[in-house]
């Protein structure tokens, strides 16, 4: 398995067109997974996606991006690059994702460390003895950082490696690139879904949202200000953005991690991202790719190097233990 370094192809220039290329029409493997629910330390409900395979396979856990999901093009992608390696797969929902609505107010945010916890928990038991890797992506992959940063030395009894892939890891900034230009294409896609969500949340729970001030809402930054934030124990989106953002904490991690951004990702541009981290943690930005692009080959292209370079950095890590 090949740890290439990701040139875009010469069909497909620039950050925006290879983000929206690999997420609706490069091709890409998919395979069956099962689906289970499971219940939250606090009552709650989430969706498990999981790709079985032999016993004493590795198991490799996916942290999707905001309002993604199994079927997502990297999850799919990923998951199909894992049963054709003999691995088994997880992709665990965050609350409210997966196509059920999750019975308490609260939803998921991308500092959400405490979730993560009990989760990689769960797959610690379920991976009985053999390699537990984790990857997440975009907001996953900030939320899955945070944990490792928490955890410090502790995160490596429970995670062999890890990979966080187009993570924000600078929220604000994050925030700040959505509002601008093309950015705010995206903005209105992930908006449209989380009105939705939080209009089918006021009436689960009458008086708790003010479904009028959130179908006001134009950025993120706003909907972050008025649900997110409050709704999670943040004062405003500002301290969420502060307190959350995975960036300032890599220092604190101590389980092999791959680091994985391009340089032109139009959710957090390379001038943001993190020029030093511990020696436990390989930092890769590739000049192109987009936010979780990466699509290869001739056109119209296959998003298969994502999978490819996931799995070279856990083999690198397990051959060298």
């Amino acid at each position: 398995m090949s740890g290439e370094p990701y040139r875009a192809p010469w069909w497909l220039p620039g950050g925006n067109a290879q983000t929206v290329w690999a997420a609706l029409v490069a091709r890409r493997s998919r395979v069956p997974l099962e689906r289970r629910r499971w219940e939250t330390p606090d009552g709650d409900v989430v969706l498990v996606d999981f790709l079985g395979g032999p016993a004493a396979a590795p198991l490799v856990v996916m942290f999707h991006g905001l309002e993604g999901g199994a079927d997502s093009h990297y999850a799919e992608a990923t998951m199909a690059a894992l049963a054709r390696r003999g691995w088994r797969g997880a992709v665990p929902h965050f609350r409210g994702c997966g196509g059920e609505m999750n019975r308490l107010p609260r939803a998921y945010h991308s500092g959400d460390a405490d979730e993560i916890d009990w989760m990689i928990g769960r797959f610690a038991a379920a991976a009985e003895g053999r390699p537990l890797y984790a990857v997440g992506v975009s907001l996953g992959g900030n939320v899955l950082l945070k944990w490792l940063a928490l955890r410090g030395e502790s995160a490596r009894a429970r995670v062999r490696a890890a990979a966080a892939v187009s993570a924000p890891l600078d929220l604000a900034a994050g925030a700040d690139a959505l509002e601008h230009g093309f950015g705010r294409v995206y903005a209105r896609v992930f908006l449209r879904t989380l009105k939705r969500k939080i209009e089918e949340k006021a009436r689960l729970h009458p008086g708790r949202f003010d479904p009028a001030r959130v179908r006001a809402t134009r950025t993120l930054r706003e909907f972050d200000d008025i649900v997110t934030a409050p709704l999670h124990g943040f004062r405003d989106a500002a301290d969420y953005y502060a307190r959350s953002s995975a960036g300032p904490t890599l220092g604190a991690i101590r389980v092999p991690t791959l680091v994985l951004n391009a340089r032109n990702d139009p959710f957090l541009p390379g001038r943001h991202l993190p020029r030093a981290a511990p020696p436990c943690i390989t930092l890769e930005y590739p000049a192109t790719g987009g936010h979780v692009g990466f699509v290869t080959g001739p056109f119209p292209g296959r998003y298969e190097w994502l999978p490819r370079r996931i799995l070279a950095f856990f083999s690198q890590v397990e051959h060298s233990a």
